[in-house]
């Protein structure tokens, strides 16, 4: 009896263990921003509902990821006073960050790469030198700060390898989250003197393929797009936006599948996929919206556009699909609604204030974050549905993390965890 009761008692504990939800990546386990939380916060402000605040993260934008009770970070931080000249006074030390998340306490903090001179270029007054979310497994942590350089490390901290001679011009600081597919990390390259994407072994850091940016006719080729995998007709592929063209490649061998045009730079947005449809975003100048079916091959812009959208797509922050309805808001803080399969638009409403992070949806809701630390959340429908309104009152640009059923959020000067 006593052997049954405590059989039923490991069960119930290692089925809790098991449906635990990580957030190892940037937007979450799918990189869509879905969150199977059964509850999340609907109230706080920098002092309410806080369980901690570490204020010592360092600068960055990279999003939190979570895995089991660590959370990962990176950030950039300045020279001690004692190194500084007035040749690197610009220049960062980039580092990887562990945070363990029941009490918010630095475990460990690794510096992974110092930057020199000449890459420690100038940066957008929204980007910073640790913009990239890493990606955790559970063994490895994978951390990147473009052109700066990439590794992995365990996640105990101790460095598996690094690589900073994969070299491009960053056009205003780095930017875009790498992807791992199977043993590969994939990530793009689009700086304003070249473009291209590469794909390393997860485990090695070696090469495995790269493959150059087509020609285009616009002469800004910079951009900063996270990529997005995606399964097809029984089999992966990993689409990567550049300046003026999205790519389907094939993870392994990196063949060029399918490819599709459009009139954009500066990409940062990642494309979603539902419905049998990815959904991406254009950015700069006029950013506009277009919904693709990925089922052909080749050069497919004129033959598998499902429908467009040509106003109010977001520069920055990246589309949402919840049930049949297509979320967005773009920069300036308007929010729109569409019909994800028709295009439909259901409601459109300015919800306030400046836009960089992606909303998420979770327990019900859709989490808009503006910069000025702003959260709106709503209820998903073809009717806009308000439910909250809370001011962090701290810059935020980074995107939110999900740990157990509650929020991670990323000001400038801190990460919050919030109950």
């Amino acid at each position: 009896m006593f052997q049954r009761w405590m059989l039923t008692i490991l069960l119930c504990l290692s089925t809790t263990l098991v449906s635990a939800e990580n957030w190892p990546q940037f937007r979450g386990p799918e990189g869509n921003g879905h969150s199977s939380a059964e509850s999340l916060p609907l109230k706080w402000s920098a002092t309410e509902n806080v369980v901690w605040k570490n204020e010592n993260v360092g600068e960055g934008w990279s999003s939190p990821v979570v895995w089991g009770n660590r959370i990962y970070l990176t950030c950039a931080r300045p020279l001690d006073e004692s190194e500084v000249t007035e040749e690197n006074r610009n220049t960062r030390d980039l580092f990887a960050l562990c945070i363990d998340a029941e009490t918010g306490k630095t475990l460990w903090d690794e510096k992974v790469f110092s930057q020199t001179p000449e890459l420690a270029q100038k940066i957008h007054q929204k980007n910073s030198h640790a913009s990239p979310t890493p990606i955790v497994d559970g063994q490895y942590v994978w951390v990147h700060f473009g052109a700066q350089g990439t590794a992995c490390l365990t996640v105990e901290g101790n460095l598996i390898w690094k690589r900073n001679d994969i070299r491009y011009r960053m056009q205003h600081g780095n930017g875009g989250s790498p992807v791992i597919v199977d043993d590969i990390l994939f990530f793009s390259c689009d700086g304003s003197d070249k473009a291209f994407v590469i794909a390393l072994d997860k485990m090695t850091g070696e090469t495995r393929w790269t493959k150059e940016r087509p020609p285009v006719e616009n002469p800004r080729t910079f951009s900063f797009n996270t990529p997005l995998v995606i399964e097809i007709n029984g089999g992966r592929q990993i689409l990567s936006q550049g300046s003026d063209i999205i790519t389907a490649f094939e993870p392994q061998t990196g063949d060029e599948l399918w490819w599709f045009n459009y009139d954009g730079y500066s990409v940062i947005p990642k494309p979603v996929y539902a419905h049998g449809l990815v959904f991406l975003c254009t950015s700069y100048n006029n950013s506009k919206l277009h919904v693709i079916r990925p089922d052909g091959k080749g050069n497919v812009t004129e033959t598998h556009e499902a429908w467009s959208a040509p106003k109010v797509a977001p520069h920055t922050p990246s589309p949402l699909v919840v049930g049949n309805e297509l979320y967005m808001v773009n920069d300036k803080g308007i929010a729109t609604c569409h019909n994800a399969k028709t295009g439909e638009q259901h409601w459109q409403e300015r919800i306030g204030g400046n836009y960089s992070a992606s909303p998420i949806y979770g327990a019900g809701h859709i989490y808009f974050l503006s910069e000025s630390g702003v959260a709106t959340v709503i209820k998903p429908g073809k009717e806009y549905n308000e439910v909250a309104k809370n001011d962090l009152g701290e810059r935020t640009l980074a995107s939110y993390g999900v740990i157990d059923n509650h929020l991670l959020i990323r000001s400038a000067d801190a990460l919050y965890r919030i109950k």
